[in-house]
């Protein structure tokens, strides 16, 4: 009788999750617009804004190098520094080899509550992939790298807009970064600010700083 409502429980979560990720895609189809539709002048300008928000420390601070030791802004700072507390993200990049990230940042769709406790999403907490490292690099860098989709998961225009719908739908991080509780900056404009400057910058052909 447990086993079976286990396998009930798992299923219903698989279908939800498939749910959401064909709501996903079918939200950033919507947002996607014909290629060659914005000029290349246009796709830059939605470039500046992009990188304004992909380079903010709460967009940057997680996605370190395979030393895996995050980066943090605590509330009431503005600059970026070694995470407290000696935490370390380790090859799991979860933290599994010493202390989990989750012991602090908890899985909950639940609005942030104000600092100086920890941010929270409605996924995992871990670090970005050790291949999509943004801190320390420049906007130019990381355009290249978002635009590569042997660097950015495999993904064109329209794939970087389903990957951020899907993180929506899952109250991920990139969303939360607009709301990570009273007292911490946020990156400027907002989450839908941030998908239609990228479907403006994919309709442009992905235009790069030189």
């Amino acid at each position: 009788m447990k086993s079976s409502l286990i396998a009930a429980v798992i299923a219903a979560s698989s279908i939800a999750t498939f749910a959401g990720i064909v709501a996903a895609k079918d939200e950033a189809a919507k947002d996607a617009l014909p290629p060659g539709s914005v000029s290349h002048a246009e796709g830059l300008e939605a470039w500046k804004r992009i990188e304004a928000v992909v380079t903010h420390p709460r967009c940057a601070n997680c996605h370190v190098d395979a030393k895996a030791i995050p980066i943090w802004t605590p509330a009431g700072e503005t600059k970026p520094r070694v995470h407290g507390m000696n935490i370390h993200g380790g090859e799991s990049r979860i933290g599994a080899e010493a202390i989990r990230c989750s012991t602090c940042h908890m899985t909950s769709t639940q609005a942030n509550d104000p600092a100086p406790e920890p941010p929270r999403a409605g996924i995992d907490w871990q670090l970005a992939p050790v291949d999509f490292i943004w801190f320390g690099k420049s906007g130019a860098e990381i355009c290249a790298q978002l635009k590569d989709p042997k660097r950015n998961g495999g993904r064109d225009a329209v794939g970087l807009l389903n990957h951020l719908r899907h993180d929506a739908s899952l109250s991920g991080f990139i969303p939360r970064g607009w709301e990570p509780g009273a007292g911490r900056t946020t990156p400027p404009g907002t989450f839908e600010d941030h998908v239609k400057d990228m479907a403006l910058w994919g309709a442009a052909g992905q235009p790069c700083p030189n």
